[in-house]
């Protein structure tokens, strides 16, 4: 991840490339990450996902897991 600064940001915004995220420090110190709109859509859809296989994972723990054959069975 490239790193620049808030002066440096305000001086070049109108022209960045986004081609992988900016870290952008203030007094040397991480302030903001500036990244592409798809990308962070696209890392918020996979963080859903991690978050929906994580919750899917403690409730087979806490409940068993069942086959598919029980799952579609009719009874």
């Amino acid at each position: 991840m490239k790193t620049q600064t808030v002066s440096y940001m305000k001086e070049h915004a109108n022209h960045l490339e986004l081609d992988n995220p900016i870290l952008v420090t203030q007094n040397g110190k991480p302030k903001y990450v500036i990244q592409d709109a798809n990308d962070y859509e696209e890392q918020q859809q996979t963080i859903a996902l991690l978050k929906l296989i994580n919750l899917s994972e403690r409730r087979a723990r806490q409940n068993g897991l069942f086959d598919l054959d029980e799952a579609f069975d009719d009874d």
